[in-house]
């Protein structure tokens, strides 16, 4: 009776797992996620890319601008997005949440920062808050370096409206990701004065002594643009491939593990897919959350199938 007993035990244990899992139909095989070129979605989307292969889905990136992006969930073009900033994208984009022309997956990232940032030794000069920084134009002859057009509509919102004091004296350079840190590294090799787009998860909170200033709350929210970032998914897609999106809401990084990762895509110069799979290699933890639940795409248990994959 004993034995009988633990085998009904493992049966019902074993049964409720299977209930528990939802394998998804073929038609789901293909993952569309968009790409800003941003190292953190670079890093985050290499980590999906080969977590989803070894579970048996076909990954796809497509290069996209942040306007574009909203658009393309929307229309179904794309299934899924990891770079929701919030608060600083909660306004330029309220009617695609109002309208549910997008799926909240939810938080993938905790505890980051995205606000105007300078080198300490610009702060140590007096320049700590969007006030003092307009009030000295002349210092950074009058510039904000951003990112890709279509990523700094709120500082160009803010030059336009005069907040802080700036006038129409100021500019916004909008170039890229990469293009801002490189006017970033030649100005602080030389100890210039120079005011950036600054965010945390990056490598430059470990390349560089900066501060970020303080105010720009209307841009970015309060305590220096304290953010959280959420995955995004067109509609439509948890109620057709509710494994995937289980992953997707369950893909949630630490700021460790971002800052790590994308140093060793900026400064070591390594493709994201080996950068992302160095860290699950070196933090093997994650994946245990990552993949509860979750199955191969022909409904195998995924967590061994991606350990496996990855030498585990």
């Amino acid at each position: 009776m004993k034995h009988f007993a633990q085998l009904a035990l493992l049966v019902a244990a074993m049964t409720a797992g299977a209930a528990q899992a939802q394998t998804d139909p073929d038609q789901c095989r293909t993952v569309r996620i968009a790409n800003l070129g941003w190292t953190d979605i670079m890093l985050t989307d290499a980590t999906a890319g080969i977590i989803l292969e070894a579970l048996g889905y076909q990954p796809e990136e497509s290069l996209l601008g942040l306007n574009v992006t909203y658009v393309s969930l929307r229309e179904g073009n794309m299934d899924v997005f990891q770079g929701n900033w919030r608060p600083v994208q909660d306004e330029d984009f309220r009617e695609f949440f109002e309208n549910n022309w997008v799926e909240d997956l939810g938080p993938n990232l905790t505890g980051a920062k995205f606000t105007l940032a300078v080198p300490s030794y610009v702060a140590a000069k007096g320049v700590t808050s969007f006030e003092e920084l307009a009030a000295n134009r002349d210092m950074f002859d009058g510039k904000i370096y951003g990112i890709e057009p279509g990523s700094n509509s709120y500082l160009l919102d803010m030059l336009e409206a005069r907040r802080y004091g700036f006038d129409d004296r100021w500019e916004v350079v909008e170039t890229s990701e990469a293009g801002m840190l490189s006017q970033v590294e030649r100005y602080i090799s030389r100890g210039l004065p120079i005011v950036f787009l600054g965010w945390e998860p990056h490598p430059m909170n470990i390349n560089y002594e900066i501060t970020y200033l303080s105010g720009g709350e209307a841009e970015f929210g309060p305590d220096y643009g304290g953010s959280t970032v959420h995955t995004l998914a067109r509609p439509g897609l948890t109620a057709e491939c509710p494994n995937l999106a289980r992953l997707f809401t369950q893909l949630d990084y630490t700021l460790d593990y971002e800052n790590q990762g994308m140093r060793r895509i900026t400064n070591d110069g390594e493709h994201p897919a080996d950068a992302a799979r160095a860290m699950m290699t070196a933090m093997p933890d994650l994946l245990d959350g990552w993949l509860d639940g979750v199955t191969t795409l022909d409904g195998q248990p995924g967590l061994p199938a991606v350990k496996g994959a990855l030498g585990l």
